[in-house]
């Protein structure tokens, strides 16, 4: 009998961005750098500040101390934790978010001493991650990512939860409230093993429809890279470019937010005069993502590994954008699609004033999937990394190759054709590969030949 579980964890939060700014919840956040590169670490809190807004708090503050090491009782030093108490007084905090992951005395500790909320960096993700959950496969990663950072820490956290039983107006309470007081490690290792049979049932039907890509013979293009990058607003601007009634009913949510969708999307794109292939949109990534939802969504990820070529999309407007670079080939790695052919995708270059769009560097194109600026240069560039180079010729058809015919017309509707005694004379501009697939028929000719 299937076992149901509470993935709903954080449902409060969904209502959170509708609430005006001084109605909501107000949060200070703070960190600790013990030897990273400055520039690094301070795009690290940016991206914290981002995921307490995703969360539809409100960061009030930020205080960040630089030392050698941590301090075991309170993460930070015990002047930071005055000041810190301080500065939530100030501006009336109600929760206290760390840049980094915090054991249970030390969550415990602080919370005794700042009388307030206190999360860390993997505790907020989980809850976004928990809020952005739509399909039964994400929810049952979510929920497996959640007990699997619980397990470790229940010991510390039994007189912690007992104390917040009650706490309905917490955040790392919600949705969880009593059940969180009864978990003991033996319910939690029986709540994961039941989640990751039913993850291995879904594994089981996506490996059938991967088979089923895998048999169609088109290129497969996965979309990679940082959350919030404009992975499925370059998917929903390429599908506007494929004919078809249903183009508009296959769009994805798009939305500017962190982690707005954790499900892969597949999407046939099929531009006139472009090669056919097979589109997916992966679960965007982060820097210091916790490893207990890498290694629940790895599955997910791993539709990466299939891929012809990889589109790594990147916000070109971020002055963080070589570190997120550095973060997705490095995940990439992890999941064993570090040799994949590669095309960079420097998104958002609108935005730039020193761009000219398109523009290609080696192995980077910029351009804009909002405005549609590039997207033929990308087209191309995708041509010639999976088929070759492009070529223009000039066939002869026979009239005798009907359904040739019809199917270049469909393809190429602006092509250049004349209708001669023994057959159609038409010009394209395509891959080299597939025009010598086409001059391997039978009733074809080549009239004209030579490289774009």
């Amino acid at each position: 009998m299937t076992e149901e579980f509470d993935t709903t964890w954080g449902t409060e939060e969904k209502k959170a961005a509708a609430v005006p700014a001084e109605e909501r919840k107000r949060a200070v956040l703070a960190g600790l750098n013990t030897g990273r590169n400055r520039a690094e670490y301070d795009a690290s809190m940016r991206e914290l500040r981002a995921l307490a807004e995703a969360l539809g708090l409100v960061p009030a503050a930020t205080m960040v101390q630089s030392a050698d090491a941590i301090t075991q009782k309170t993460y930070i030093g015990s002047g930071k934790v005055q000041e810190l108490l301080l500065l939530i007084e100030d501006c009336g905090a109600d929760v206290v978010i760390f840049n980094e992951q915090l054991t249970p005395m030390q969550v415990r500790n602080l919370e005794d001493v700042l009388d307030t909320e206190v999360l860390d960096r993997t505790g907020i993700i989980l809850q976004i991650f928990s809020e952005r959950a739509r399909t039964r496969e994400a929810r049952l990663q979510v929920a497996s990512a959640r007990l699997s950072y619980l397990l470790p820490r229940l010991a510390g956290m039994r007189k912690n939860l007992s104390r917040q039983g009650g706490g309905s107006g917490r955040l790392s309470n919600k949705g969880a409230g009593e059940e969180q007081l009864e978990l003991d490690r033996r319910h939690i290792e029986r709540q994961l093993s039941e989640i990751r049979r039913q993850l291995e049932a879904i594994d089981r039907e996506r490996s059938t429809q991967r088979a089923m890509r895998l048999r169609s013979g088109l290129p497969r293009v996965s979309l990679v890279g940082y959350t919030n990058a404009g992975k499925s607003t370059l998917l929903n601007a390429l599908l506007a470019l494929s004919p078809g009634a249903d183009a508009e009913k296959k769009q994805v949510l798009e939305k500017d937010m962190l982690f707005a969708t954790l499900d892969t999307q597949v999407r046939k794109i099929s531009v006139p005069g472009h090669t056919t292939f097979l589109l997916s949109d992966t679960v965007g990534f982060l820097s210091d993502l916790p490893h207990a939802l890498v290694k629940a969504f790895r599955s997910t990820l791993e539709e990466a590994k299939y891929a012809d070529l990889l589109l790594e999309v990147v916000d070109s407007a971020d002055p963080a954008s070589d570190l997120q670079i550095q973060v997705t080939q490095r995940t990439l790695s992890e999941i064993g699609a570090g040799d994949i052919p590669v095309l960079f995708v420097l998104n958002k270059a609108d935005r730039l004033p020193d761009i000219t769009i398109p523009s290609a560097h080696g192995d980077r194109i910029y351009l804009s999937a909002k405005t549609g600026e590039g997207l033929s240069d990308l087209l191309d560039r995708i041509d010639e990394t999976l088929l070759g180079r492009r070529v223009t010729r000039t066939y002869l058809v026979s009239y005798s190759e009907g359904k040739l015919l019809a199917s270049l017309a469909s393809r190429f509707p602006d092509a250049q054709q004349a209708y001669l005694e023994d057959g159609v004379r038409i010009a394209l501009t395509l891959p080299r590969k597939e025009a010598e697939a086409l001059a391997s028929h039978t009733g074809v000719a080549i009239l004209s030949d030579r490289e774009v």
